[in-house]
């Protein structure tokens, strides 16, 4: 008889005690999944929504002339264009080594003008890069379909006296209200946007841009080599990455993260301790099994085969079904916890992981247990028969 088969015999004569090592295995492995993979699944979803969700890169001319606030920034050199960006540095952004995590370029041309008597600020913009970039925008009408339409903000409405259709003259040009920005509670409710070819004919700048504000997506990419990056293909800009979007998203998938590898740690200790505590009990059980092994030629090694075999053939099977488990688990809680978005699909790396953690744990737990039966005196054994 093999040992392979004295270990599969002896499980199934004690199989309610192994079935109950199996669950707890089982039942642990199965966590771990869970947590891991909603864990990533939130952190995934959360990175997706914030990186949509505005820009986390400013990009402004290197300059010391008069300075206006944009977004909560410092936005400098308006009127001396020596520094200033151009349409050419917006291509040049496409080009650095990460431009596959570059999601929305958007630049801008700001300039002031009168209108009804009242100074009010103008910014060129592509509209297409703009809504994109800024999908709180809430427009009442149409985006603009030709550099003849502008969308105005909510202030601009009320103090301007302004409505949908209505014309607007800037700088002895006619040009139609196509939109109106709902309030946004941002400058933009201060602002009139028109398309950006045509502000910097109408304001004689042609090809600059004010600043530029990109969209990156730094789930998985370092936010300080992408600024690094663009700073080495625009040496005359600076490029600052907004850190209150980037820290917060960080700190955020961070803590969730931290959570799960807690609690799987305290998962799999008491997965540990069960296997610990019934493969004990069962080597107490077996003394005059081990007795009679012993006294026909097994050596100390055959002995810790036969209950490490156990111990391998109980992990292997709870490390499979704790990650079947914990995978349905997950599929089905994700959309609970926010992350309908996202899909969980079948890890082949998980599964090896799941694998690797249920026999590290189940054998792990045996060897003390395995020593002891090995170390069995057969005459003491031998004694109860």
């Amino acid at each position: 008889m093999k040992l392979c088969d004295i270990s599969l015999n002896s499980l199934w004569r004690r199989k309610t005690r192994m079935l109950f090592l199996l669950i707890g295995l089982t039942i642990a492995i199965s966590t771990v999944v869970i947590l891991v993979n909603v864990s990533r699944a939130m952190n995934a979803d959360i990175a997706k929504k914030l990186d949509e969700y505005g820009a986390n890169i400013l990009i402004v001319p290197n300059s010391d002339e008069l300075s206006l606030s944009y977004g909560g920034m410092t936005v400098s050199g308006l009127s001396v264009d020596q520094k200033a960006l151009n349409d050419q540095d917006i291509q040049k952004i496409r080009t650095i080594k990460n431009k596959e995590n570059i999601s929305i370029v958007a630049p801008k041309l700001l300039s002031v003008a009168e209108v009804q008597a009242k100074t009010v600020m103008v910014v060129g913009v592509d509209f297409d890069s703009e809504t994109a970039l800024k999908k709180w925008w809430k427009i009442i009408g149409v985006k603009p379909g030709d550099e003849w339409e502008a969308i105005i903000g909510s202030e601009v409405k009320q103090k301007l006296n302004l409505g949908l259709n209505q014309t607007i003259q800037l700088k002895g040009e006619t040009f139609k209200i196509a939109g109106i920005l709902e309030e946004t509670g941002s400058q933009d409710d201060g602002l009139i946007f028109i398309d950006l070819k045509k502000a910097q004919s109408l304001f004689h700048k042609p090809a600059s841009v004010s600043l530029i504000e990109v969209a990156a997506l730094c789930y998985d990419c370092p936010i300080e080599e992408i600024v690094a990056q663009t700073s080495e293909k625009l040496p005359g800009a600076k490029v600052t990455a907004i850190r209150q979007s980037i820290e917060t998203k960080m700190e955020t998938m961070h803590r969730f993260e931290h959570f799960s590898l807690g609690i799987s740690a305290v998962i799999l200790v008491i997965g540990a301790l069960i296997a610990f505590t019934t493969m004990s009990a069962s080597v107490n059980e077996r003394k005059k099994e081990i007795g009679v092994f012993r006294s026909i030629g097994f050596r100390q090694r055959h002995i810790m085969q036969i209950i490490f075999l156990e111990a391998l053939i109980l992990s292997g099977i709870a490390g499979l079904a704790g990650y079947l488990l914990g995978w349905f688990v997950a599929v089905n809680a994700a959309p609970l916890v926010g992350a309908e978005t996202l899909t969980i699909p079948v890890d082949s790396v998980m599964l090896l992981m799941a694998l690797g953690l249920s026999l590290l744990t189940g054998v792990g737990a045996t060897v003390h247990p395995a020593v002891k039966a090995a170390r069995l005196d057969p005459t003491v054994a031998l004694r109860a028969l």
